[in-house]
């Protein structure tokens, strides 16, 4: 089951079309889906989560919280809707591109990829482009 809550001004225009597309990676990395909860949220309480959570003093796009059991993958993403809007921008990306690649991070982490190394970054900037273009793409 996946789950949108907005706490933010950001309205997801069809979200059976977003959850669809999750489950389409998930399965697409043979996995199986649990229980997902997107939170699209400020930065201030991005930032609250990641002090309070992570011990860090910063604003981030996404904190992810695993929960996966096995191959059920299952967790907690929150979205800052302010860092997608700014990242965009500097990134020079239309803002549900860089909405897509960030929630296709959070899924990507829950499957096991890392972007700890250079290289661990290189595979899962790939993986996002690619789970990106499944999108567009109707089942």
């Amino acid at each position: 089951m996946i789950d949108f809550h907005f706490e933010s001004d950001l309205v997801l225009e069809d979200i059976s079309k977003f959850s669809d597309w999750v489950s389409r990676i998930i399965e697409d990395e043979n996995l199986v889906v649990g229980k997902l909860d997107y939170v699209f949220c400020y930065d201030d309480k991005l930032l609250a989560i990641n002090q309070e959570y992570l011990g860090h003093d910063t604003y981030t796009d996404i904190i992810t919280f695993d929960y996966t059991d096995g191959r059920v993958i299952s967790g907690d993403i929150f979205i800052s809707t302010d860092r997608v809007r700014e990242n965009a921008k500097l990134f020079l990306v239309d803002e549900q591109e860089e909405l897509l690649r960030v929630m296709s991070h959070g899924i990507l982490h829950l499957a096991g990829y890392e972007d700890k190394s250079e290289e661990e970054i290189a595979v899962m900037r790939a993986k996002e482009e690619e789970k990106i273009k499944m999108f567009h793409v109707e089942q």
